[in-house]
C-alpha cells in the first residue's frame, strides 16, 4: 500500500490500544519474522468483523504473538471462548502473558500442536474461524475448520494475495503455491459465499451456507 495512504488510514481511524501497542513492539524486538503480527488496522478490522458477529466460540489457527487473539476476543459473547493453535511452543508463554494482560486468561484457551489433529477434538461448532497458519496447509486448515463451523458461520483467511504472488502461476515456492492452491478451492466450493477483501495481504471472508 502506498505509505501516505496507509498514513491517512491510520490517522483517521481509532488509535491503537497501550497494550497492543506493546505487544507489536516486543514481537519485532524479540522474535524472527515479526512482520507475521497482524498490527493496528487489520487488528480494528478483525475486533470489528468479530463485535458485529459477536460470536459465542472462535477458532483461531495460527496465533503467532497473540495479536489477533485478543482482537478477535473483544467481539465475544459474555462468556465465550476463543481457542487458538500455534504449531511453535516457543512462542506460548508470550503470548499467554499478554491474554493475561488484556484481562482474557480464562476466554483466551492457547493450544500447542497440528491444527488438523487438535480441531477434530474441539467439541465445539464455531461462529468465527480465522485461518491465519502455514500457507502450504490452508486446504487442510480450511477442510477441519469447515466441519466444525455452524450454519451461517464465518470463516476468514489471512494473506490470500500473497504479496500479489498469487499471480505467478509458474512458482516453485510452496508457500505461494499453497495459496494458490486454496484459493482456486475456496473459488470452487459452493457450501461456502466468498469475497476477497484487498486489505494489507488480503483476506478472504466466508460465509458456511
Amino acid at each position: 500500500m502506498n505509505k501516505a495512504i496507509e498514513k491517512y488510514i491510520t490517522d483517521h481511524s481509532s488509535p491503537e490500544d497501550p497494550l497492543l501497542s506493546e505487544l507489536f513492539r516486543q514481537t519485532h524486538i524479540r522474535f524472527v519474522n515479526p512482520n507475521m503480527v497482524t498490527g493496528h488496522i487489520q487488528g480494528k478490522f478483525l475486533e470489528f468483523i468479530s463485535r458485529m458477529i459477536c460470536p459465542e466460540f472462535i477458532l483461531e489457527i495460527g496465533t503467532f504473538t497473540g495479536y489477533s487473539a485478543i482482537c478477535l476476543a473483544r467481539g465475544l459473547k459474555e462468556k465465550g471462548e476463543l481457542y487458538t493453535i500455534e504449531i511453535n511452543d516457543e512462542l506460548s508463554e508470550f503470548s499467554k502473558s499478554y491474554f493475561q494482560q488484556a484481562g482474557y486468561g480464562g476466554t483466551i484457551h492457547g493450544l500447542t500442536g497440528r491444527a488438523q489433529d487438535i480441531i477434530p477434538s474441539l467439541n465445539f461448532e464455531f461462529d468465527l474461524v480465522y485461518i491465519d497458519g502455514d500457507k502450504r496447509e490452508y486446504c487442510e486448515y480450511f477442510e477441519a475448520a469447515v466441519n466444525k463451523t455452524k450454519k451461517g458461520g464465518f470463516i476468514i483467511a489471512d494473506n490470500v494475495l500473497w504479496g500479489n504472488k498469487v499471480l505467478e502461476a509458474e512458482t516453485r515456492d510452496q508457500q505461494t503455491k499453497g495459496i494458490i492452491e486454496f484459493n482456486k478451492m475456496i473459488a470452487d466450493n459452493s457450501a461456502v459465499e466468498k469475497v476477497i477483501v484487498p486489505m494489507r495481504d488480503g483476506l478472504t471472508i466466508m460465509r458456511v451456507l
